[in-house]
C-alpha cells in the first residue's frame, strides 16, 4: 500500500508551480487556501489568483495539477479555483516578500 501523503508534501510540490507574470510561486504568493488529502491519496486544493480576471487561471491549476499528479502514491487530483474571499497582498508569505522586495 502506498504511503499516506501529507498536506506538506502537496505544498513542496505546489512551490514549483509560478503565475507566469510573478516571479514568486503560488504558495509563497498566498494564493493556496486549502489542501486536503484523504487516506486514500486523493488530494484537493482550494486556490485562488490575484485577480478574478486573471487569464492565467486554468493555466495555473493545471500546472498545480500536474505537480501534485507527479508525487508518489497520489490518486486523484481536484484544484478548485475560487474566489472567496478575495486575495490581498497580505496573503503573501514572508519569503514570497523577499523574493518580491517587499518590506
Amino acid at each position: 500500500m502506498a504511503q499516506s501523503l501529507t498536506t506538506e508534501q502537496v505544498k513542496d510540490a505546489l512551490r514549483d508551480v509560478y503565475d507566469p507574470e510573478i516571479p514568486v510561486n503560488v504558495v509563497d504568493l498566498g494564493l493556496i487556501y486549502g489542501v486536503d488529502v484523504t487516506p486514500e491519496n486523493n488530494v484537493k486544493v482550494t486556490m485562488t489568483l490575484t485577480a478574478a480576471g486573471c487569464g492565467m487561471g486554468p493555466y495555473i491549476a493545471q500546472q498545480a495539477e500536474w505537480a501534485i499528479a507527479e508525487l508518489e502514491g497520489v490518486n486523484d487530483v481536484n484544484v478548485e479555483i475560487v474566489f472567496e474571499p478575495p486575495w490581498s497582498p497580505e496573503r503573501i508569505t514572508d519569503e514570497g516578500k523577499k523574493l518580491l522586495g517587499i518590506d
